[in-house]
C-alpha cells in the first residue's frame, strides 16, 4: 500500500521563470477550471485539511504553489519525495480581461516550458463532464506533452451523481478516474497511480 505521509507548502510562484530549480523530473501538477474541487482533493490526497486553502472565490488563486510530498511504500518502508504543483483555475469570470489573459499566459508557458513536470491532472467536474474549456485543456495537454510525461484525468465530486450517471461516465471514459474528495472515495487509486507513474511502474496495456 502507498500512502502520503507527509507534504509542506515550498513557495508560491507568479510565472515559469520564478519556479523553483530543480534536477528531477518529479512534479506533479494539478490543473481544473475554477470551483471544481482541487484544492478540496489536494488536502484529502496528502490528508492535510490547511495544506491548500479551498476558497469560496473561484479563480481567488492566482499564483503557481509548490508542495514537497513524500510517499512511503508501506510494504517496504521505502520513501520517495515529489512536488504537487497547485495551478491557478482557469476559466474564471469575475476578473478583468487584462488580469485573465495575464494568468492563461502564465499557465500556457508553464504547461508548455516546464520540463519538471512528470503528471499532468486535468480535473473536471463530474456533473459537466463535455465544457468546452475542458475539451480544449484536454487538447492542449495532448498537443504540447513531451514522452516521459502522462496525463490523468480525474472526474471530481463522484457523489454529485446517482449510480446510473456514474455507470455511464465511466462507460464514456474508461480511462478516467473518478473520486470523491468529502467521501474519501477514489483518493488511494490516485496516489498509488501517481506513484508508480513517478517511478516508472506503470503498466502501459
Amino acid at each position: 500500500m502507498i500512502d502520503i505521509v507527509d507534504a509542506k507548502f515550498v513557495t508560491s510562484a507568479p510565472t515559469v521563470k520564478e519556479a523553483p530549480p530543480s534536477e528531477e523530473q518529479n512534479e506533479v501538477v494539478f490543473m481544473a477550471r475554477s470551483n471544481v474541487g482541487k484544492s478540496s482533493l489536494l488536502n484529502a490526497l496528502t490528508n492535510h485539511k490547511g495544506l491548500a486553502k479551498v476558497s469560496a472565490t473561484p479563480g481567488k488563486t492566482k499564483l503557481i504553489n509548490y508542495f514537497d510530498v513524500t510517499f512511503m511504500d508501506r510494504e517496504t518502508s521505502e520513501k520517495s519525495i515529489a512536488k504537487f504543483v497547485d495551478l491557478p483555475g482557469f476559466g474564471y469570470a469575475k476578473v478583468s480581461k487584462s488580469m485573465k489573459s495575464d494568468w492563461e499566459k502564465n499557465l500556457t508557458d508553464y504547461i508548455s516550458k516546464r520540463r519538471n513536470i512528470k503528471v499532468f491532472i486535468h480535473l473536471i467536474d463530474a456533473r459537466h463532464p463535455h465544457l468546452d474549456i475542458d475539451a480544449d485543456v484536454s487538447n492542449f495537454l495532448f498537443s504540447n506533452v513531451d514522452e516521459g510525461q502522462y496525463i490523468v484525468q480525474i472526474f471530481t465530486k463522484i457523489d454529485k451523481l446517482n449510480q446510473k450517471e456514474q455507470n455511464a461516465l465511466r462507460r464514456e471514459f474508461p480511462n478516467a478516474l473518478m473520486v470523491s474528495s468529502a467521501k474519501k472515495r477514489g483518493i488511494n487509486k490516485i496516489v498509488d497511480l501517481v506513484y508508480k507513474i513517478l517511478n516508472e511502474n506503470v503498466d502501459e496495456n
